[in-house]
C-alpha cells in the first residue's frame, strides 16, 4: 500500500469491464453480434484486462445475451485478456465450456425478496445450484468469480444490513469463488456506509478478494469506489459510457463509467494499464451504436475539448 497523503490507497487497481453484458443486457434494443464484437476489441485494446462479455441465461428472459456463444467465438485471443461469462446453473455452465469460457460467474443476492425476484428462488436455494458450478468449473480449471448484489440497498426492502452481504459472500468464497463482487444495485450507498460493508465483509472474505461494484443513481459512485479503495479494495467494476441498470431494481440508472472511474484512479497516481483515450473512443463508439450520448463525464469533456 502506497500513502496518499492522509489516505493509504493501493498502488494498482485492477478494472473490471461490465459493459458489456451488465451494460448490454439493459438495452431495449439488441445490439447486433458484430457491434458486440468490436466494442469487446476495442475495450481490449484500451488495455483492460478483465472484461464481462456476456451470459449463458434463457434467452427468453435476457434476449440482448442470446448470441454470447457467437460474441466469443469471434473475439480475437489476445495475451493476459479474460473474458467472462455469467452462468446461472450447470446448463449454463455447459454451454459456457462449450464456447471455450475460462472465466465464469455467479449471481447472487443479499436480499431474499431481491433473490425471488431475479432468480425465482431463496438465498440458499440459489447457493445450492451454484455449489455444482463452482465445483465443476474449479475441476476444469475454469475461474469463478461471485456476485452479490443488493449489498447496501434493495428495492423491495430498503436498507441491507452489511452482515446479510458478508453472509453471501462467505458462503461464495467456501464454495470455491476467486473473487466476490460487492454491489450497490440500486446506487444507494454512500461513503461511510461503504466502508462498513467492507469492514464487516472482510472480517471472513480476505480485502484481497474483494471488488467493488457501484451504479451511480445517487451520484455517489466515484466518492464510494474511493472510499472503498481507502480500505484496501483494489478491484473496481464499471462500464464503458456508464452502460447499464438493473431490470429488476426501477430507477437504477447506470454502472458507473469506466472513463470516470479511471480518469480518478490517474489522478490519484493508481496504476491500471488502461488508456484513457482509448477507452473513451471505445464509450463513444457504442454510444453511437446505441444512438445516445455517453453518460460519462470525462469523456464529454474529452469530446468537446477535441472538437474546439
Amino acid at each position: 500500500m502506497l500513502g496518499k497523503g492522509k489516505m493509504r490507497l493501493p498502488a494498482k487497481v485492477k478494472l473490471v469491464e461490465v459493459g458489456p453484458r451488465d451494460g448490454l443486457q439493459n438495452e431495449p434494443e439488441t445490439v447486433s453480434t458484430a457491434v458486440k464484437i468490436e466494442l469487446i476489441d476495442r475495450l481490449a485494446g484500451s488495455g483492460l484486462r478483465s472484461i464481462e462479455v456476456g451470459s449463458f441465461v434463457s434467452p427468453k428472459w435476457v434476449p440482448q445475451m442470446a448470441d454470447t456463444a457467437d460474441v466469443m467465438a469471434g473475439l480475437a485471443v489476445r495475451d493476459g485478456v479474460r473474458y467472462g461469462v455469467l452462468v446461472p446453473n450447470m446448463q449454463g455452465l455447459k454451454a459456457a465450456r462449450s464456447a471455450g469460457a475460462k472465466e465464469i460467474a455467479v449471481f447472487a443476492a443479499a436480499s431474499e425478496t431481491f433473490s425471488r425476484n431475479n432468480v425465482n428462488c431463496s438465498i440458499a436455494e440459489s447457493l445450492g445450484r451454484f455449489r455444482p458450478v463452482c465445483e465443476a468449473a474449479q475441476a476444469e480449471g475454469i475461474a469463478v468469480r461471485g456476485y452479490v448484489s443488493c449489498v447496501l440497498g434493495c428495492p423491495y426492502e430498503g436498507e441491507i444490513e452489511p452482515q446479510a452481504a458478508a453472509w453471501v459472500a462467505k458462503e461464495l468464497m467456501e464454495m470455491g469463488c476467486d473473487e466476490i463482487s460487492l454491489g450497490d444495485t440500486i446506487g444507494r450507498g454512500t461513503p461511510a456506509r461503504a466502508q462498513g460493508l467492507i469492514d464487516q465483509v472482510s472480517k471472513t472474505v480476505p480485502v484481497e478478494k474483494l471488488a467493488a461494484h457501484f451504479h451511480d443513481t445517487y451520484g455517489q459512485a466515484l466518492a464510494n469506489i474511493l472510499a472503498v479503495l481507502e480500505k484496501g479494495v483494489a478491484v473496481i467494476d464499471s462500464a464503458v459510457a456508464g452502460l447499464g441498470g438493473c431490470p429488476y431494481a426501477k430507477g437504477a440508472t447506470g454502472n458507473v463509467a469506466s472513463e470516470d472511474v479511471l480518469y480518478m484512479l490517474n489522478g490519484l497516481d493508481i496504476e491500471t494499464g488502461v488508456d484513457l483515450e482509448s477507452l473513451a473512443a471505445a464509450g463513444q463508439f457504442v454510444c453511437s451504436q446505441l444512438g445516445r450520448p455517453t453518460a460519462s463525464k470525462v469523456a464529454r469533456a474529452l469530446s468537446a475539448k477535441a472538437n474546439r
